[in-house]
């Protein structure tokens, strides 16, 4: 499974697709999923394993992103994370842009600068790549300026 930690609890990466990468990550603790791709819903395949799943689809167009978007992916990530000993695994197709994106406005909500959120994660993953259309979104829906 393509998963990279960046924190103890937070984790993003690519797609599941299918049971047996499901019964993977599961087995490293993951217990709650953000699904950012608009390709495939995990959510069938998050029930055998307890894993709660937001599918959160948007499209990798590289056009400007809505805050309920964020919204969405935050608030069931800190109620997620407010639980003792869970774990979020945020994805989407290939972990790129949109799973970084998700990352990146979690971590902003957070407390975290953009720039030290965006170090912190393409260092721990290399292949993340933010474009700026999808930043100046994030930095919108953490001014309260999104649309």
């Amino acid at each position: 499974m393509d998963i990279t930690w960046l924190t103890d609890r937070i984790a993003v990466g690519g797609g599941i697709w299918t049971a047996d990468n499901m019964a993977r990550v599961a087995g490293k603790g993951v217990t709650h999923i953000i699904d950012m791709q608009i390709e495939f819903d995990d959510t069938p395949l998050g029930v055998k394993h307890g894993i709660e799943v937001l599918w959160n689809p948007t499209d990798d167009d590289f056009e400007p992103k809505p805050a309920a978007l964020f919204q969405r992916g935050v608030q069931f990530a800190k109620a997620a994370l407010d639980e003792p000993g869970a774990k979020l695994f945020i994805h989407c197709a290939a972990g790129v842009h949109r799973a970084p994106m998700m990352a990146l406005a979690l971590l902003g909500s957070m407390g975290w600068t953009l720039e030290s959120a965006m170090d912190l994660i393409e260092r721990r993953r290399a292949v993340a790549d933010f474009a700026d259309v999808y930043v100046k979104s994030v930095a919108e829906f953490l001014d309260g300026r999104g649309i």
